[in-house]
């Protein structure tokens, strides 16, 4: 079972590929692609320990097959690497390894591999070839589409970074056997994203699952669809909006307050997905407070959220006026004000600056 979902831009189009076993059939995929990629003599492979040691060598093994020089590039896991100074990694390893223009680099490994490796790959000889290998449910329906690339400054989440679109998505979904737990349920919260923001019939069908905490209750047919449709909904949102000047700013929903939780807990305490989480649940109680959606819905959204297994709460301790603080230094940020992106309905967002601080202060208490 294998689709295709195309991201259609004025300049650089590229698709999104969902093949079980494609890992070991990348460079076969790559070559054999109808359209040629052109992704040069030279891929440098830019992944994580553990990552690698379950994948790496596989994905090598079928480049170097396909007639590639591969190189690669080990670097450390987690949130907290997601710097410049880790990123100067991966531009030795392409100044040793003589990487050129017409080079590739492959991100193997989830949301944070793929960002730091996109923005080395936009600013490396001023850009050069990406393919996005997302080994994270998180990173398949989110992170790995749409070209955001970019690191963590320490008083904010993602303010360094630039757009670089990929060559080539290629999502494997076998390889989310071997994601831990807690990783599954993290990437299920941009898949509720996508429910309340823009498709009711997944949320609706999210719903009627029996359970969605663990991916061995969840079958082949449902897990398809759930990425096709989840990447259906980036897909055509990046198309509208490339670079974010407008609709693709409720692709933000939760992140606002999400990217606070995060560095305000020195991005320890919480993953991405445990962040946004709460963060919907926030500004879902905010849209009630603002008459946008009923408590019903609201409620509908937070019981989505608990069935997962994510976070509802704050954590434990984090000052609520250190949270308001933090949202003025939001990328969204526009003439000072703070932009919400804040649902309808199900299936329904927009973006507002007209929430006030004490809205946001009386829901975060409550929390």
């Amino acid at each position: 079972m294998q689709s295709v979902i195309p991201v259609v831009l004025p300049e650089k189009s590229y698709e999104i590929a969902i093949a079980p076993g494609s890992v070991d059939r990348i460079g076969r995929l790559i070559t054999d692609a109808e359209t040629p990629l052109k992704l040069g003599q030279k891929i440098l492979v830019v992944s994580n320990p553990t990552i690698f040691r379950c994948y790496g060598q596989r994905v090598v093994d079928s480049l170097t097959q396909a007639g590639f020089d591969v190189c690669r590039c080990i670097l450390p896991a987690g949130e907290r690497y997601k710097t410049l100074a880790t990123l100067q990694k991966i531009y030795d390893a392409a100044l040793e390894n003589r990487l050129e223009r017409s080079s590739t680099m492959v991100a193997l490994g989830g949301g944070v591999i793929g960002d730091m490796t996109g923005f080395a790959a936009a600013t490396w000889l001023r850009g050069i070839n990406v393919v996005q290998v997302p080994t994270t449910l998180l990173a398949m329906v989110d992170a790995a589409i749409g070209g955001k690339t970019g690191v963590n400054h320490p008083r904010g989440k993602n303010l360094i970074g630039a757009f670089h679109q990929p060559r080539l998505v290629l999502i494997d979904p076998q390889v989310l056997k071997t994601l831990p737990m807690r990783e599954f349920r993290a990437g299920m919260a941009e898949v509720i994203k996508y429910g309340s923001i823009w498709d009711a019939n997944l949320f609706e069908r999210l719903e009627q699952a029996a359970r969605l905490d663990q991916l061995r209750y969840i079958n082949d047919d449902l897990l398809q669809e759930i990425l096709t449709r989840s990447c259906q909904a980036k897909a055509h949102v990046v198309s509208k909006d490339e670079k974010e000047s407008g609709l693709r700013e409720i692709l933000n929903y939760g992140h606002t307050i999400g990217h606070a939780v995060e560095s305000l807990t020195g991005y320890r305490v919480v993953n991405h997905g445990e962040a946004v989480a709460i963060g919907m649940v926030a500004v879902g109680q905010v849209a009630v407070e603002m008459g946008l959606w009923t408590q019903e819905e609201s409620d509908r959204q937070l019981a989505l959220i608990q069935k997962i297994g994510l976070p509802t709460r704050l954590p434990e301790g984090l000052d609520i006026e250190a949270i308001i603080h933090s949202l003025q230094s939001d990328k969204k940020v526009k003439a000072g004000q703070v932009r919400f992106v804040l649902p309808e309905g199900i299936g329904k967002a927009i973006v507002t600056d007209q929430v006030t601080p004490d809205t946001i202060r009386s829901v975060l208490q409550k929390m």
